[in-house]
């Protein structure tokens, strides 16, 4: 049986972070309520017959929506789809605002998984960031959310940061690694056209990051992570795997519901609007099920065909370093070879030392993942 995803976007913070080219808004605390409302009606126009195995709430910042709000987007989905036994519900959190009361309530909604964006151990580099929270408040939120009964809890980390050295960043893991938590997300830092750490650095303020001393870090990073016990997984991610990412990097199916969510079931790609008060009225207007996965608050729905599915399916297997890409299941899966559609790309990445294989699985080398981006561009569809 195939199991079915849910992502949740709740699109509020109280500012925005100076890297942050995501689809979040301030402000709009009054927005909410109706927010809320919209999100279980696009659940209701969205109940189709697969099992629910991870449901995920990210942002923007889900733990500025009260226990209650999060409670009625759980119930619609209880309600409306039908979900396993003690399904993996993950909750992104920013540690600046986290309780012991909420903690609690969050256990007792059945959500089973944190994921922190602690991004530093640094002050200085959280300040940078315009971050509203101090560091020691991440190890405020773990004691916490322990105390309330979470057992799995991921940390997000930032490198490549302006004025980062080698030294502070190994400083910021080995303190992470302090905290215990079960699983590390890594993101070497994005310079998004538009944000306000691309307008410093492209005038000065800010030096740009140094690639070389990037991929040192992230070859730091897989040191001290490994030393430590935290099996690497995925290109940027260690610890106890996150079966809601697994269903990302199978390419299987997952729905994305609220204000610019993506999603990919029925064979298609869909977009929601992005502004909140859109979505809201969009919903609003919905008086009828369209067909699946359409709903009114889509902005664009696009069929994947053939090759972009395959192209997908091998690129997002390859970032899982141990399972990687077998040739049995992508036979399985299209009913035909990976050689037949791949062969002179692989036998070239093989010269180049990007790809190694083992028991007929291909697995990115230590090299590529540092280059994993212009290893996938190769295995583009070609344009008709």
């Amino acid at each position: 049986m195939q199991f079915l995803s849910l992502y949740f976007h709740i699109p509020f913070c109280r500012e925005r972070c100076t890297y942050c080219a995501f689809n979040i808004y301030t402000n709009l605390d009054h927005l909410k309520d109706a927010y809320v409302d919209a999100i279980q009606k696009e659940i209701r126009w969205l109940t189709h017959g697969e099992k629910v195995h991870t449901i995920y709430l990210g942002g923007g910042t889900p733990n500025l929506l009260s226990a209650e709000q999060l409670k009625q987007i759980l119930d619609a989905v209880q309600n409306s789809f039908d979900v396993i036994e003690c399904p993996e519900i993950t909750l992104e959190a920013n540690p600046g605002a986290v309780t012991q009361r909420y903690c609690d309530e969050l256990r007792e909604l059945g959500i089973n998984r944190l994921s922190l964006g602690m991004q530093s151990a640094h002050d200085s580099e959280l300040s940078l960031f315009g971050r509203d929270h101090q560091n020691h408040e991440t190890a405020n939120s773990i004691r916490m959310a322990r105390q309330a009964g979470f057992d799995n809890i991921s940390l997000d980390l930032i490198y490549g940061i302006p004025h980062q050295t080698l030294i502070l960043w190994q400083q910021t893991l080995e303190h992470a690694l302090s905290l215990q938590p079960t699983h590390f997300s890594l993101y070497a830092l994005q310079v998004e056209s538009g944000t306000e750490i691309a307008r410093q650095i492209k005038y000065g303020a800010l030096p740009a990051p140094d690639d070389d001393l990037t991929a040192d870090m992230y070859d730091s990073a897989t040191e001290i992570l490994g030393k430590a016990g935290f099996e690497q997984y995925e290109i940027s991610s260690w610890g106890k795997p996150s079966l809601h990412n697994l269903q990302y990097w199978y390419n299987l199916p997952y729905l994305g519901i609220g204000a610019g969510a993506h999603g990919y079931a029925g064979g298609h790609r869909t977009v929601n609007v992005m502004r909140p008060e859109k979505y809201i009225e969009r919903l609003s207007r919905q008086t009828a099920v369209m067909e699946y996965p359409r709903t009114a608050a889509n902005q664009s729905i696009v069929k994947i065909d053939r090759n972009e599915e395959i192209f997908e399916t091998a690129m997002l297997r390859l970032r899982l370093l141990k399972e990687g890409l077998s040739r049995a299941y992508f036979e399985e899966r299209f009913g035909e070879s990976l050689e037949s559609h791949y062969g002179a790309v692989i036998q070239n990445f093989k010269t180049q030392g990007l790809i190694e294989e083992r028991d007929n699985i291909l697995t990115l080398t230590s090299r590529a993942r540092l280059i994993s981006n212009r290893v996938f561009q190769a295995l583009l569809p070609e344009k008709k």
